[in-house]
């Protein structure tokens, strides 16, 4: 390897660390992007203070979760998660997966991110890695804050799982954040699917949109039992699996089988995206 090279290599990378920073400045300081995530703070908020003034003993006809909210204040947090998987999550993942690519063609700031000596592989792996790191966040926002609220209103102490055994707090809390971890990977892997769907248009509502039919088909989908044989294939089948934590003991299962769903579609939308992405004539 020559001079030239050896000091080529590291300029690349820290370029890409910086392409990396001003990327999640320019997802976690616009305005939409902070109000999006104030919806979703805004539901477990809504959920502990309905079940806070609602009547005592009253079924909620809701989740599991719901009727061991008032034992526990963790399970605010599993109950908003529950809840905000089926349309608010995978539509803020969908937002800034879809706006990832197209945003930049449709405002004519692609070509001149292209110009920089960066590779167009490595700025793909930077987008989808600011999309992987919002996904995180959106899912942490949902996860603390719904902890937040429940402690605060209906105090902590040792947790009743969904099979009758009780654990300590700690132990609790740490199961809730293994839940928040899953769920971050399976809304990564959608992220994959909406690079992928951005790398094909200018447009990133439209991108945002195919990506939440994409989402809601599959749970559509995954309830139809006549084509049973396609449900574990489906990128939300696993989804759900994460209540599967709050068993004794834990059944590890279905959330392996989740990870793996998960890992699939990173790989195959992820590489769909890049052979996409480095053959573009990028005009605009």
């Amino acid at each position: 390897m020559s001079a030239v090279e050896v000091g080529a290599a590291p300029r690349t990378r820290s370029m890409s660390t910086r392409f990396l920073r001003s990327e999640l400045r320019l997802i976690f300081l616009r305005r939409r992007n902070i109000a999006g995530l104030g919806v979703l703070a805004a539901v477990p908020v809504l959920i502990a203070v309905a079940v806070r003034l609602s009547s005592p003993g009253r079924d909620s006809g809701g989740p599991d979760f719901f009727s061991s909210i008032t034992e526990n204040g963790l399970f605010v947090a599993l109950a908003a998660l529950s809840i905000e998987l089926g349309l608010f999550l995978p539509l803020a993942v969908a937002a800034i997966s879809g706006d990832s690519v197209a945003g930049e063609a449709n405002i004519g700031t692609l070509r001149y991110l292209l110009t920089v000596p960066v590779a167009r592989a490595r700025l793909l792996g930077v987008k989808y890695a600011a999309i992987m790191v919002f996904a995180v966040a959106a899912t942490l926002t949902v996860s603390v804050t719904g902890m937040v609220m429940g402690l605060l209103l209906f105090g902590g102490g040792d947790m009743t799982l969904l099979s009758g055994t009780q654990i300590g707090f700690g132990d609790g809390l740490v199961r809730v954040l293994g839940a928040t971890v899953y769920l971050s990977v399976c809304f990564a892997s959608l992220g994959a699917v909406g690079l992928f769907v951005s790398s094909l248009t200018e447009q990133p509502i439209g991108a945002t949109i195919a990506v939440v039919i994409f989402s809601t088909a599959s749970f559509i989908l995954d309830s139809i039992p006549q084509v049973s044989w396609l449900h574990p294939f489906l990128i939300t089948h696993h989804w759900l699996a994460f209540g599967d934590l709050f068993r004794q003991p834990v059944a590890w299962g279905e959330m392996v089988s989740g990870l793996y769903v998960a890992a699939a579609y990173v790989a195959v939308f992820w590489l769909a995206a890049w052979a996409r992405f480095v053959a573009k004539d990028v005009t605009s």
